[in-house]
């Protein structure tokens, strides 16, 4: 199994897409071999940034202790663990979170051990050697190992209160489906669609991708924005200070969840409308594949 690496890099770095290509060999995809971490790192284009927030060291004991954690449970657990505690640590812009070449290097050259024990599947196919899908060392925002628990931290969270991302995260078919659609930048949706979920509207893994293809499909004629619109002005400061004070952060909780940017809540009567609209849009058209129509689906 792949390796810690034994030269931690001191800080964050860009490896870009093309690069990061050129070492996933089958040996690293299959986690018989570790990156070439020097020949790596000569390949890196170091951050501007010089804070705390760019030391590796935070990222990395994080890593350590979800291994550690869920090591003797499933892996996919670990997903909801790490979401909140990884957006709270690295403290992003979104702009910044959009950079592909950030994410590459935190796969390859920070923790790919981890992308292996989190990905590595079971068994293999046909017979050939398991292997991880090189998506998730260098991928969409939605497949790459660290950009999708990431995002689903920063489209998820109600605010500083990162409860909702763990509901999200603790059901891989939100992360595998409902983070790929558009809609989700809408703050109401994500919240709406959570809900359903706390609710128990939805339960099943087929429910939840019936749900998004039927949300996703109205969003061609309903506008979610107009019918949930949120109070108050979202404002960029609140998280530009967040972000100021990494130097002067505790480090992220381990046993309690993080607070993350106080940039405002999600207003309740906006998701309380969306809840409702969801709700009528799964009863009446979304179809939960294996579920009969005599039993309303």
């Amino acid at each position: 199994m792949t390796d810690k690496p034994e030269h931690l890099p001191e800080r964050l770095a860009l490896l870009s897409d093309i690069n990061a290509a050129r070492y996933l060999s089958v040996g690293v995809l299959s986690g018989q071999e570790s990156p070439p971490y020097i020949a790596l790192n000569k390949m890196t284009e170091p951050l501007d940034d010089m804070t705390a927030r760019s030391e590796t060291v935070a990222i990395r004991d994080l890593v350590d202790d979800v291994m550690h954690l869920y090591r003797n449970d499933a892996q996919t657990r670990a997903d909801a663990w790490l979401a909140p505690r990884l957006h709270a640590a690295l403290r992003l812009t979104r702009r910044e979170a959009a950079d592909s070449r950030l994410w590459n290097f935190l796969a390859l050259a920070v923790a790919p051990d981890y992308v292996v024990w989190r990905h590595l599947p079971l068994k293999g196919r046909d017979g050939f050697p398991t292997t991880v899908a090189a998506s998730r060392f260098r991928g969409a925002h939605y497949t790459q190992t660290f950009s999708r628990l990431w995002w689903a931290a920063e489209l998820f969270r109600d605010g500083s209160d990162y409860g909702p991302v763990e509901v999200a995260c603790g059901n891989q078919d939100v992360l595998n489906t409902i983070l790929r659609l558009d809609i989700i930048d809408h703050r109401p949706t994500a919240q709406a669609l959570i809900q359903l979920i706390v609710k128990k509207k939805v339960n099943t893994g087929r429910e939840v991708n019936a749900l998004a293809r039927a949300a996703n499909t109205a969003a061609s004629t309903l506008m979610y924005d107009v019918l949930a619109e949120e109070d108050d002005v979202w404002d960029g400061s609140l998280l530009e200070e967040w972000i100021r004070e990494a130097d002067s952060a505790p480090p992220v909780p381990r046993k309690i969840l993080p607070k993350g940017p106080d940039d405002g809540p999600v207003s309740p009567d906006a998701i309380d409308a969306l809840v409702s609209c969801f709700e009528e849009i799964f009863d009446e058209y979304a179809r939960v594949r294996g579920k009969s129509e005599a039993g309303g689906g």
